[in-house]
């Protein structure tokens, strides 16, 4: 029961000092990206917290507001919210959304010619039984 904590502590701390390595240095707040992993190792506990609520980006906030133009403002927010965009937004989908239609209208068009066509074969076939046996 007394390990408890210390078992929290150090799982905290591995946490802590992971997740600022593995963060994007445009996105660290406060203080410099190799500053808060000094902060962290020389004080593990204290460090670690001052990560979590002074240095840690905030991801989530971007995501939980409306949309990209209210996404913070930096470096790296500004390559990540121009690569997405939705469907409707994206010129290329559009293009081939356009073109995949142009094809489906030209395919029905030239089955509906064919259907024609075909009747009035048969309409033909019907009226001059005699031409086909000549042939």
């Amino acid at each position: 029961m007394r390990y408890i904590p210390v078992i929290f502590g150090v799982v905290l701390f591995i946490y802590g000092l992971i997740d600022c390595i593995r963060s994007e240095s445009a996105d660290v707040r406060s203080l410099p990206k190799p500053a808060w992993i000094i902060v962290i190792l020389l004080l593990p506990l204290v460090g670690v917290l001052l990560w979590f609520f002074l240095g840690r980006p905030r991801y989530a906030e971007a995501g939980n507001q409306a949309g990209p133009a209210s996404a913070p403002r930096g470096p790296s927010f500004s390559g990540r919210a121009s690569q997405f965009r939705a469907p409707d937004d994206d010129p290329d989908f559009l293009r081939n959304l356009e073109v995949s239609r142009a094809h489906k209208a030209e395919a029905e068009r030239l089955r509906r010619l064919k259907a024609e066509l075909d009747a009035r074969e048969a309409k033909l076939r019907e009226q001059h039984p005699k031409d086909e046996t000549q042939h």
